[in-house]
């Protein structure tokens, strides 16, 4: 059963020449290499994801991996990269002016940011939240799967678990049995193929 997902989005410094993610976009393709991006670590989400869609617009950027949020977030906010991609440990920074949110990576607009466009919106078609869920051997009974999963599908629609995503600028993103099993199997090939590509680059 499906669950949630993460709030992905690309930040800069407040100061930042690049005022939209299509202005980032078109000076990396302008200028490559001269734009250098943060994420929390090598072939995370993130990182496939901002590879993605260089491949796609046909970009070459620069990627600095870090060990986590939080020394992500100390790069951008030093001017060591020119950009970050990263789960919302930007939020207070951004609220705080200190860094431009660009755009964010879900299939809607965030609650806390309504004015930020998604990457669906701005045509690249890609939808990355890194969903997550819960998920049984292989061979269950039927009967046991469908008991546990009316069970959790209950437990995620209670408010105190609602009122818990928000904090965390999540949405609950239901999927049963059937549709998760598919998602998983066709993000997994999807994902597949872009680290068969950055493992040929990087040849």
């Amino acid at each position: 059963m499906g669950i949630s997902g993460y709030t992905f989005g690309v930040v800069v410094p407040a100061d930042s020449p690049h005022k939209t993610f299509n202005d980032l976009v078109a000076f990396a393709k302008a200028n490559p290499d001269k734009i250098a991006y943060g994420t929390p670590g090598q072939n995370t989400s993130l990182h496939v994801t901002m590879e993605e869609i260089a491949w796609k617009q046909g970009i070459k950027w620069v990627h600095i991996p870090h060990k986590g949020n939080a020394p992500n977030m100390l790069a951008i906010l030093g001017g060591q990269v020119n950009a970050a991609a990263d789960a919302t440990g930007w939020g207070p920074h951004v609220d705080a002016g200190k860094l431009r949110l660009l755009v964010t990576w879900g299939d809607k607009r965030t609650k806390r940011w309504p004015s930020v466009p998604t990457l669906q919106e701005l045509g690249f078609g890609i939808v990355s939240n890194s969903p997550y869920g819960l998920a049984g051997p292989k061979g269950m009974d039927p009967k046991i799967i469908q008991v546990l999963h009316d069970a959790f599908k209950k437990g995620a629609e209670d408010p105190i678990h609602l009122a818990a995503l928000e904090k965390y600028d999540q949405d609950l993103w239901y999927r049963s049995s059937e549709d998760y099993a598919k998602y998983a199997r066709e993000t997994f090939d999807a994902e597949k193929a872009t680290m068969e590509r950055l493992k040929a680059q990087s040849k």
